[in-house]
């Protein structure tokens, strides 16, 4: 993390706060908020700092750049998903089909859901199962979808 890398080389090299704010040209404060991850040094204040501590800025950034490269948008502005993210929609398409078609199952032909909840051997009937089955589909579909890299 950017901040983390800051805050890393800044002790590294012995400097203060103060003491970098002056090299660079910036305020105590906008270094504190930089270490503290709670604002981005400009792209002329990433050069300085780079500069300041004699390495690239691939190596200054490279953890935030690494993370940019798994972030869920792509430059267009489309959501970007990974494997996880596949198979979540994959997950969540599949849920959502069986529920449609097993509505149409129940309303075309109901002597068939009738057989499936006599042949249930479970408390919950059997087109009850199948219902919680498919909705859990789309919730572990749903989870991998939105969950944090």
């Amino acid at each position: 993390m950017l901040s983390e890398k800051i805050y890393t080389l800044r002790r590294k090299s012995g400097l203060s706060q103060e003491q970098l704010a002056e090299k660079i040209g910036v305020s105590r404060q906008a270094i504190s908020k930089w270490e503290g991850d709670l604002s981005t040094p400009e792209l002329d204040k990433l050069k300085a700092l780079s500069e300041c501590f004699h390495v690239t800025l691939d190596e200054l950034i490279g953890g935030q750049a690494a993370r940019a490269d798994n972030s869920k948008q792509e430059p267009d502005g489309t959501p970007r998903t990974g494997a996880d993210g596949k198979l979540g929609i994959c997950l969540c398409l599949i849920g959502a089909v069986c529920l449609i078609l097993f509505g149409i199952l129940m309303v075309a032909q109901p002597a068939s859901v009738d057989q499936l909840n006599a042949s249930s051997t479970v408390t919950l009937n059997g087109s009850g199962m199948l219902i919680v089955f498919f909705l859990l589909l789309m919730v572990i579909g749903m989870a991998l979808v939105l969950k944090k890299k």
